[in-house]
């Protein structure tokens, strides 16, 4: 049983997950002299502090659970200094609520794994990158976004919903899918605050939908989430589904997004 709940997250849990892992690291394996008067095998916290370029009282401070703010360039270089595996660096980092500078984004086409995900849902499912791009989809949700995916070259959801007439007609509450489309956007942007892409993206929607613009201005925020989706389709009528919205390991910048029909 967990009676201290806190120590899984926050500023505490980020002290003693670098606190662990200096101690596993010894002075021979940075290129340090080891000492046989030691007290420990592991670093000391000064000598960290040392070859990560970062101050002592700073590193001690991080370390011992303050409540300071610590940049994405220091914590790669305490990951590289620790000789952190992926999956320390990227806990570390989500730990620490920072977006690592290293993380493997998806850019461009997703590789054949990822599609055959796609292909294998059931139900409409498609993969968006970090603009909502439309990366890869499978035929349900070709079929169901008819007249638009396989129509465009490089399809956005984004561009779908505030530019795209069909949108209006599938949507049926377009209004209020729209707005939260924004706000769930803004909260996404967070993660990208550096991309350019995506700042590119906003300031191309701003300038050419006026329903885009007078909602990003309005600074709502909301988490991607699933629930009930309706849809209008010229063929089929109403049809409801579920959304579900997963993120494939080793692809940060990637998530796949799935329709599951609803009885």
């Amino acid at each position: 049983m967990i009676d201290d709940v806190e120590s899984l997250s926050g500023p505490g849990a980020l002290g003693a997950f670098l606190r662990t892992h200096r101690e596993r690291v010894t002075p021979e394996m940075v290129g340090l002299p080891g000492s046989a008067r030691r007290r420990t095998s592991g670093l000391r916290r000064e000598e960290l502090a040392q070859i990560s370029g970062i101050s002592a009282t700073w590193y001690t401070w991080i370390e011992q659970g303050r409540d300071v703010s610590v940049s994405a360039a220091t914590l790669d270089r305490l990951a590289k200094s620790l000789q952190m595996e992926p999956a320390a660096r990227e806990y570390l980092f989500s730990l620490a609520s920072v977006k690592d500078p290293l993380a493997v984004p998806l850019s461009g086409a997703p590789d054949d794994s990822l599609k055959n995900c796609v292909n294998q849902i059931t139900g409409p499912g498609y993969l968006l990158d970090s603009c909502w791009n439309v990366l890869a989809w499978n035929p349900p949700a070709g079929a169901l976004f008819s007249g638009w995916l396989g129509k465009v070259e490089r399809p956005n959801l984004l561009d779908f919903m505030f530019l795209h007439p069909l949108s209006r007609q599938l949507v049926p509450d377009w209004a209020e899918r729209a707005k939260r489309v924004v706000a769930e956007f803004r909260a996404e942007t967070s993660h990208y605050a550096h991309s350019d892409a995506v700042r590119q993206k906003v300031i191309s929607l701003r300038g050419q939908s006026s329903e885009f613009n007078q909602w990003w201005t309005q600074q709502e925020v909301l988490a991607r989430e699933g629930g009930a989706r309706r849809f209008n389709h010229p063929l089929s009528g109403e049809t409801r589904y579920r959304q579900q919205t997963f993120f494939p390991a080793g692809y940060a910048d990637c998530k796949l997004v799935m329709l599951v029909p609803e009885s």
